[in-house]
């Protein structure tokens, strides 16, 4: 069973590392930000919602294992990547209505919530 613990941590993390660090930033570089801002806001929310669905995988699978720390990791996992999914329509909502004070705190909400998973992904993959 720990490798299927290592398996779904190592492909969040992954998902995570590949979209924030290469995907986004290359994105930026290569478009304009009117030609960037759809794809992103298309990008993103199926980002959150499948880390969101490995990590609910995990703790199912640390249910039937009986191992708590990893039960509380993926719980976690699964509660910051589910506010991340579910706060993207108020974070594109100000952005579309020029409320650059609202949005520049959800965004970076959602990047708090990304990196504390990509941790905890880390520290699964350290305990396993």
């Amino acid at each position: 069973m720990d490798s299927l613990y290592i398996f779904l941590a190592g492909l969040m993390a992954g998902m995570i590392l590949f979209q924030a660090a290469l995907n986004a930033p290359t994105i930026f570089k290569v478009y304009s930000e009117e030609q960037a801002g759809p794809f992103l806001r298309a990008i993103f929310p199926k980002l959150f919602l499948n880390v969101a669905i490995l990590s609910l995988i995990g703790l199912v699978l640390s249910l039937i294992g009986g191992r708590l720390s990893l039960q509380v990791l993926f719980f976690f996992s699964f509660l910051l990547m589910s506010i991340s999914y579910w706060i993207v329509p108020a974070t594109n909502k100000a952005r579309d209505e020029g409320r650059d004070r609202s949005f520049k705190y959800l965004h970076l909400l959602s990047v708090i919530l990304t990196l504390s998973t990509l941790v905890l992904c880390l520290i699964i993959l350290v305990v396993t």
